[in-house]
């Protein structure tokens, strides 16, 4: 029987840090997951991350997946792919399958890092092929180079539903709409806009009442909920589609800890009993990431991180001077990830001003972007005359990169990464677009508000294909993703350090200036109406 000190089960954010952190202190450490590939779901993730440079802030999911497998190499951490673990049983031995081969290892210390799947809602026609999850999409589109559908409804406003919307935008699907039973948006504000200003429109309180279809999906109604959760009669609106996305959420898989006999409860789902340093109620046994509660794949990388160092403390390879140490800095980080409007402590409260005493949008948490009487009161919106930032953030979420990359600190957070971004009036923009090209959630925006001419013009990020060219026409989108007034492409740029964000420069009327936040070359002025 094979014997390591450490068995960690699960190759994910959480499960690599781990093993990368325990490896670097000298623990013999092997990596068990039953995918073909390692990195759970970052290489899913094509969008850019929030939080601060700690936290690996704008870069893409999958890139930082990729610096995980480097650093599991060069700690030494032994990976074992297509390798299912089918328990855990007493001293720590493990059953896994390994291709047709079942084999048996013993370890000192065990890191459960197994994440979490996706939720499902039963309706009329919800086993029709074409109705799937969020992630079964992510799946087609990023890792197998497929379009789930041509025609798509997304179930679900939560980050996942907002993000995977998005990505299915990006892979050239057509998104009808996004529905949700709950009363407002879930997920975070400014992936909701970046939808929005595309004019892909939001249904809340709507659920879905029936797929259509025989042998496939053909259409979806979905029907308005009053607050009781029934159905409004005479709300039913129905849309021709041939895929369904479902995204209501994720449940930790902890089936191995309950299988193992670790203490369990009840927490969004079945989760172990873990004390402040992870450990289960069996000694040295420890859980990281999504399986100890589901939160975002950065407080997985921090939570991993710590796991690996307790293990390694555990095991006797590091002091607990050090572990003690490590730990102040690694909760220092996680800290500033878990507050915020989207804290876990913040879970379903009903949150009216933002950290700085303004008035939330209303409109952004019913209808997916700021109204224009709104947008006016948040301190990243400001007027100035030739090229300056226009931060449209208005949510406290951790993420400071707009501040990192601004050489001419035109846009200052602070310390405290959940405030919302300043512009200072006194600062010279120079038109570089890395705080354009680096906000996670596509919130910013360079403005001139009069070129001279009677015109103004709106640099935005684009991340879709194909490009606009110099020259193309079209008509500007508003937030709501209403066209507004004739547009012309003016300027385009790229280039590495936008890493795939693309700088689009239109003009239009000035008085359309702080208005226009997108175009559709496919609609000419004269097509308008």
């Amino acid at each position: 029987m094979k014997r390591v000190d450490l068995i960690v089960i699960g190759a994910g954010p959480a499960g690599l840090s781990a093993a990368i952190e325990a490896s670097k202190r000298g623990v013999k450490t092997i990596v068990f997951d039953e995918n073909a590939r390692p990195g759970g779901q970052l290489f899913k993730q094509i969008h850019k991350f929030f939080g601060s440079k700690e936290h690996r802030a704008k870069i893409r999911g999958y890139i930082i997946g990729e610096q995980l497998l480097k650093e599991a190499g060069d700690a030494g951490v032994e990976v074992k792919l297509n390798a299912t673990v089918m328990g855990i049983y007493p001293d720590k031995e493990v059953l896994v399958r390994i291709g047709d081969k079942v084999e048996h290892i013993k370890a000192d210390a065990i890191i459960v890092a197994t994440g979490a799947s996706e939720n499902m809602v039963p309706f009329k026609g919800w086993t029709l092929p074409g109705v799937i999850g969020a992630g079964a999409a992510q799946t087609m589109m990023n890792l197998h180079g497929v379009r789930p559908g041509k025609r798509i409804l997304m179930l679900g406003t939560g980050n996942v539903g907002l993000v995977v919307s998005f990505q299915l935008r990006q892979a050239g699907c057509e998104v009808v709409a996004l529905a949700d039973a709950a009363p407002k948006i879930g997920g975070y504000g400014v992936h909701a806009a970046k939808l929005a200003r595309t004019g892909i429109p939001f249904y809340l309180p709507y659920t879905i009442k029936e797929v259509e279809g025989t042998d496939h999906v053909e259409g979806v109604t979905i029907q308005k909920l009053d607050d009781k959760f029934q159905f409004i009669e005479g709300t039913e609106i129905h849309f021709d589609v041939d895929t369904v996305c479902i995204a209501v959420g994720l449940s930790p898989m902890s089936q191995l800890m309950k299988v193992a006999g670790c203490e369990m409860k009840e927490a969004g789902g079945t989760v172990p009993v873990i004390d402040a340093h992870g450990e289960t109620s069996i000694p040295g046994i420890f859980a990281a990431g999504d399986v100890s509660g589901i939160e975002e794949a950065s407080s997985a990388m921090i939570e991993g991180r710590q796991a690996g160092i307790y293990a390694a403390e555990y095991l006797g390879y590091i002091e607990k001077s050090e572990m003690d140490s490590e730990e102040e800095k690694l909760d220092s980080a996680l800290d500033n990830l878990r507050e915020g409007m989207f804290a876990p402590k913040n879970r379903g409260k009903k949150i009216e001003k933002t950290e700085e005493g303004i008035d939330i949008s209303t409109n952004l948490l019913q209808k997916g972007y700021v109204a224009d009487d709104e947008i006016g009161r948040f301190p990243g919106y400001t007027h100035k005359v030739g090229i300056h930032p226009v931060v449209e953030c208005t949510q406290n979420i951790p993420c400071n990169p707009c501040e990192d990359t601004c050489v001419k600190k035109c846009i200052h957070i602070g310390p405290h990464i959940t405030k919302l971004p300043v512009v200072d009036p006194a600062s010279e923009c120079i038109d570089c677009g890395m705080c354009v090209a680096s906000c996670p959630g596509q919130a910013i925006f360079l403005v001139n508000e009069d070129t001279g001419d009677g015109r103004a013009t709106v640099t935005f990020p684009y991340e879709f294909l194909p490009l606009p060219e110099v020259g193309d026409k079209g008509m500007a989108l508003d937030r709501s993703g209403k066209p507004v007034c004739e547009a012309e492409i003016v300027k385009v740029r790229t280039g590495k350090a936008f890493d795939k964000t693309n700088l689009v420069t239109m003009s239009v009327p000035k008085e359309f200036a702080m208005k226009a936040r997108f175009i559709d070359t496919r609609i000419s002025d004269a097509s308008r109406d």
